[in-house]
């Protein structure tokens, strides 16, 4: 994970937290629903496959690198996002680069709220010559002040559409709450879909993946402008329908279920 810009340390908590939940056989258990509940549906998609082995979906927290001195600057280009990237392991990873709120990135809220890829890495493959291996990626940005009401939607009012009162954020920050829904968002396309020739809807250049083809939807009778039945916190009031790891409360998107061909949420 490489965190670009300045982030505070519950900042930056609220996110490795939710990356240690997802594979998380942590004791005590954790509540249901769960974080890892929710990864474990990105494996009905590894059983489409015609061998018939089948191994658990594992994913945990790499390095941690932390670039507070904007060493790339405020606004960065898609090339520079892989650049940075690149920073983090090569091999058996997803290089995630997360922007800090005052940082902008080409594209970010005029079209995407974070994306993800593949690059040519560093080392070459085997023996072949001349061949350099590809690494995944997945790039989020904070939305807070620059355009939450597209990246950080339902915690703010949407820009488009039916306006109903956001809804409060499970760990009160509008920002970060929003980045993980983006981050899960993309870790399912990247799990599912790393190199742009996995399991995707329509056009490859624009896809619909794992989560992205349920956009809007977190809980069961959600229509545009209601993200759908949630659970609440009684003590804070906000909404959310995973539980993770250190009391943590996240709001994860639906995903698209390739043997019913619907989009299953948690709650």
């Amino acid at each position: 994970m490489i965190w670009y810009g300045k982030f505070k340390p519950s900042q930056r908590a609220i996110v490795s937290d939710f990356i240690s939940s997802l594979g998380s056989t942590a004791k005590p258990a954790v509540a249901h629903p769960s974080v890892a509940t929710w990864w474990k549906g990105i494996e009905k998609y590894y059983q489409l496959g015609k061998t018939k082995k089948h191994s658990s979906l594992s994913l945990s927290l790499g390095e941690q690198i932390i670039d507070e001195k904007y060493s790339l600057g405020k606004s960065l280009t898609n090339k520079q996002i892989i650049q940075l990237a690149s920073k983090g392991a090569q091999k058996y990873a997803i290089n995630v680069v997360l922007t800090a709120a005052d940082v902008a990135v080409e594209g970010f809220c005029s079209s995407r709220c974070g994306t993800h890829g593949s690059a040519l890495g560093a080392s070459k493959v085997g023996h072949i010559k001349g061949k350099q291996s590809k690494f995944a990626y997945i790039w989020v940005g904070n939305s807070e002040t620059q355009c939450p009401g597209q990246c950080a939607w339902p915690f703010h009012q949407p820009i488009y559409g039916p306006q109903n009162p956001p809804l409060v954020a499970p760990n009160n920050d509008v920002g970060v709450d929003g980045m993980v829904i983006n981050l899960a968002s993309l870790l399912a396309g990247t799990a599912t879909n790393p190199f742009g020739n996995g399991y995707y809807q329509g056009p490859k250049e624009a896809p619909l993946e794992a989560a992205s083809a349920c956009p809007g939807i977190y809980g069961k009778g959600a229509y545009p402008g209601y993200a759908g039945n949630l659970l609440v916190d009684t003590t804070t009031g906000a909404s959310y329908n995973a539980n993770g790891v250190n009391g943590r409360k996240y709001l994860l998107p639906a995903l698209f279920d390739p043997a019913t061909s619907s989009c299953s949420t948690l709650v």
